[in-house]
């Protein structure tokens, strides 16, 4: 017998609550713990990106000779439409979400989201909605073929009659991931509004979750438009009503109208986080305080406001009037204002700075870099005479990917390096992840760049055959996108072999500043053991007062 004392179980249930999660187990089942949430998320999205992955090496594989002599014309369009939509849907909403969800309670200093049910019903729907969008290439019809955007009267027609269609299915899919990503935007503004540490105010949050709220709030405003019209654009596919349909009075124009009215500030809800984490990035490894910091966190939502009133740029050429066209081409030129200020405050940041090229800081730049070009592509595009010409052309794929892959997936990229060490407890392999960069940095603009002189040339997008005159530039494309293809290998080895095997990291290995670095690598399941007070605005480094609960930090600098 010993006299040492029998825990209580509050003491056990405390002990449990604050053991790091690092089993397996939680991220197959339907756990409410909001880094669990995010890493599923992650995971699950990352699969689409494969697949989405394959399909467009398919398109380019078929475009890399003017004739179509890899797939039917009829197989090109599903492949073409399903990249989109998997790529848009499956992979850059679902991943996002996943980071915010993992990042915001440990940034604002709270033990978990404020619906964690909700939340977990949220990422559930995604698996679902892509296993029922992919199902249709098991359909006798063959899935959808009028484009990610499904513009009537081609995704209104049905020539097989079958009630259940690839048209059919992919409404029905995006209809869940709506309603998943409404879910996602209510838990994100009311965690952000309510859950915040003491002391946490506004303005000493971090530039992410302001990125994020704006992002989410701007969901919330614009989402209903979008799903109010594939409401209506399934009703004209399988119930005869006549909404867009031009042979009985409908007017199709009005679905671009209800499109791109959310589609276009989608871009926005896409990039927007991104953005948020090149303000976190370039603090760490440039070891100075964001520039502009307040200036910085407002542009986010002042490029939200301004994005709702720009839809319309995407249909210049689509009878639009005169004096609309002027309208939103102003508006649409005028975003560049808060964002150019996000480039200026990143690069104060980095002058003078002691710069580390560890890779999610390659990223970051990388993504930075592609992100002014497609700026610059865009105010062209806002331009009304120079959108009448490429409209209808490459150079429209070539910024639109820009943005998509060069920006937000480079960004993605960098913020899964940063924050892979908190996430798992281990540290990744640097030389994979820098070879990473490089292939990737590389694949990104040998396969997009040439789509811009092949759009002034006159080349059309949604085409599987084009004159021999445009070859040179496809080849080119072709053979970057095979190299961006090859560029996920080294990252998958690093990620996976890491996870299991690298070097345990401590829970700051980047010595930075920020919420999510006080606690173990990975975070106890409720986070904090007692919810930080926080008295200082964010991004301290160098400074003489940063906040309190980061000492541990600073005195490693």
């Amino acid at each position: 017998m010993t006299n040492a004392p029998v825990e209580g179980l509050d003491q056990i249930v405390n002990k449990l609550k604050n053991k790091p999660a690092s089993e397996w187990r939680p991220y197959f089942s339907f756990s409410t713990d909001h880094k669990v949430i995010g890493i599923q998320y992650l995971v699950t999205s990352f699969v689409f990106f494969l697949i989405g992955g394959l399909l467009a090496m398919v398109i380019r594989a078929e475009l890399i000779t003017p004739d179509a002599d890899v797939i039917s014309r009829a197989f090109y369009n599903s492949i073409f439409t399903m990249h989109g939509t998997v790529m848009i849907f499956l992979w850059i909403f679902p991943s996002l979400v996943g980071l915010a969800n993992y990042l915001v309670p440990l940034m604002i200093g709270a033990r978990d989201m404020a619906f964690p049910r909700l939340n977990a019903l949220a990422f559930w729907l995604v698996p679902v909605a892509g296993t029922i969008l992919l199902s249709s290439y098991l359909l006798p019809s063959g899935t959808a073929q009028a484009g990610w955007w499904s513009y009537p009267p081609v995704s209104i027609q049905n020539p097989s009659g079958d009630l259940i269609n690839g048209q059919f299915l992919w409404i029905l899919a995006v209809a869940i991931l709506g309603v998943s990503s409404i879910m996602g935007a209510v838990n994100f503004v009311a965690t952000i509004f309510k859950m915040r540490a003491p002391g946490m105010t506004f303005f000493r949050m971090p530039v992410f979750v302001w990125t994020v709220l704006s992002a989410q709030i701007l969901q919330l405003t614009a989402l209903p438009a979008l799903t109010g019209g594939a409401i209506m654009l399934l009703f004209d596919l399988s119930l005869g009503t006549s909404f867009f349909n031009p042979e009985t009075g409908g007017n199709p124009v009005l679905y671009q109208h209800f499109f791109w009215f959310y589609s276009h500030p989608a871009v926005y809800v896409m990039v927007l986080p991104v953005l948020g984490v090149f303000s976190e990035i370039l603090p760490v490894y440039s070891r100075k305080p964001l520039f502009g910091y307040r200036i910085v966190a407002v542009s986010s939502l002042l490029i939200s406001i301004v994005s709702v009133s720009v839809w319309v740029h995407h249909m210049y050429a689509s009878g639009t009037p005169g004096w609309m066209r002027m309208l939103f081409m102003f508006t649409t030129m005028l975003v560049a204002v808060p964002t150019g200020v996000k480039i200026f405050a990143w690069t104060a940041t980095l002058w003078g700075g002691k710069i580390r090229l560890q890779t999610p800081m390659l990223f970051a730049l990388g993504a930075i870099i592609m992100f002014l070009f497609a700026g610059i592509t865009g105010v062209m595009l806002a331009s009304v005479p120079i959108d009448i010409h490429v409209n209808n052309t490459y150079f429209v794929v070539g910024h639109f990917h820009y943005i998509v892959y060069g920006t937000i997936t480079m960004g993605m990229f960098a913020a899964i390096y940063h924050w892979f060490p908190k996430m798992t407890g281990k540290m990744y392999y640097e030389g994979l992840g820098q070879l990473h960069f490089w292939l990737a940095f590389i694949g990104t603009n040998l396969n997009f760049l040439p789509m811009h002189p092949l759009g002034l040339q006159g080349m059309l997008r949604r085409v599987s055959s084009y004159a021999p005159e445009y070859a040179f530039w496809n080849v080119l494309a072709s053979l970057g996108g095979f190299l961006l293809g090859m560029s996920t290998l080294p990252f998958i080895l690093n990620i996976v072999s890491s996870w299991i095997q690298g070097e345990k990291a401590p829970a700051n290995p980047w010595r930075a500043i920020g919420l999510e670095w006080l606690v173990s690598s990975p975070p106890p399941v409720e986070n904090f053991e007692e919810i930080p007070i926080v008295i200082s605005v964010p991004y301290g480094y160098g400074k003489s007062d940063p906040l309190v609960s980061n000492e541990a930090a600073l005195k490693a600098e």
